[in-house]
């Protein structure tokens, strides 16, 4: 669902509620609609309410993404997507997101990121407090209150069917759960037994040569890559050449700082001012070599000026000549 400009920044609310209670088991805002903001809210619904038998989804590019199937199939979860153009089988969640709309996105105001700097927040830390406060009227508001079809609030819908029963919720280790959500990809390894993925370059043994392996990873680390072959591991491929350090898909919830604003100072000609100043001070060299007066000054006959030397002003020439004339004069004790 479409949520508030947090910042001058559209969110988006991926939420998944249990089909038989109503209850939202995992839900978040994020900036961007893809599967890394769908992790963020499926992984903490399956580690604080347990793994269901089946996650029924639609056909967004988020929810065809093969980390999803993988993650599915580590927990033994079937994947179900829904008919496309047949809303009806998206009833319950729409009804639920009208519902958030009416009673908590009337509350949650767009923000511009001047209102969010009066407050002293950053565009990151605003998410996290929409998030928060969105937590807190799932938890204490729309957990407790009755819905008008099952006449139960979902709370106790939820935990008189797990009484009925007569078992909790199947739990997954935090180990499945973190494995579960790692990303993978196919390579072949070459014949100098090196894979490539995305830029990057890792060393693998000698005996994968030829053959198409499986790198698991975290997408926010390309550095640590499991290598897998026929379900048996590896060990660790060994970066070679690294030039991209998180996957393509893993953008940063928050974009890159602004450039710094230019200061008004003309460093550069600073810069330029301080080398005549060494020009004339400081060198013993004779500059004339690499510099020329033909066309700064009218009264120089023409055909002075080698090839490859550099015009300089008359006050640089006077300059020079001072620094050439003092490099000429025999120094004390010589």
């Amino acid at each position: 669902m479409h949520g508030p400009r947090v910042g001058g920044r559209k969110t988006y609310l991926f939420a998944f509620l249990d089909d038989h209670s109503r209850l939202a088991v995992g839900y978040r805002f994020g900036y961007a609609e893809d599967t890394v903001r769908l992790a963020a809210a499926l992984q903490p619904a399956l580690a604080a309410r347990g793994v269901p038998a089946s996650v029924y989804v639609d056909n967004g590019s988020a929810y065809v993404d093969s980390w999803l199937l993988r993650a599915c199939g580590k927990l033994g979860i079937r994947l179900i997507h829904s008919t496309p153009h047949r809303p009806q089988g998206r009833g319950k969640i729409e009804r639920w997101f009208r519902g958030v709309r009416e009673q908590f996105l009337v509350e949650a105001a767009d923000t511009t990121t001047e209102q969010l700097a009066e407050r002293g927040l950053t565009p990151a830390a605003a998410l996290l407090e929409l998030n928060a406060l969105f937590t807190a009227w799932v938890e204490s508001v729309y957990h407790h209150r009755v819905h008008s079809e099952t006449g139960q609030t979902p709370l106790a819908r939820w935990d008189d069917g797990w009484q009925a029963a007569g078992h909790g919720p199947a739990m997954a280790s935090a180990d499945a759960l973190t494995e579960a959500f790692l990303w993978s990809e196919w390579r072949t390894v070459t014949k100098t037994a090196t894979v490539s993925l995305h830029g990057n370059t890792y060393q693998v043994e000698p005996v994968l040569v030829g053959r198409k392996v499986e790198l698991v990873f975290s997408p926010f680390n390309l550095e640590v890559i499991e290598v897998h072959y026929r379900n048996a591991g590896y060990g660790r491929a060994v970066p070679h050449r690294i030039t991209r350090h998180a996957h393509p898909k893993a953008r940063p919830e928050t974009p890159e700082p602004a450039p710094a604003p230019a200061t008004g100072i003309a460093y550069l000609h600073l810069v330029a001012d301080a080398h005549q100043q060494q020009v004339a001070a400081e060198e013993r060299i004779g500059f004339h070599a690499l510099y020329s007066t033909v066309g700064t000054d009218p009264g120089q006959p023409p055909g002075q000026q080698l090839p490859g030397q550099l015009p300089i002003d008359d006050a640089l020439a006077e300059d020079v000549d001072a620094a050439d004339a003092v490099a000429d004069e025999p120094q004390a004790g010589a």
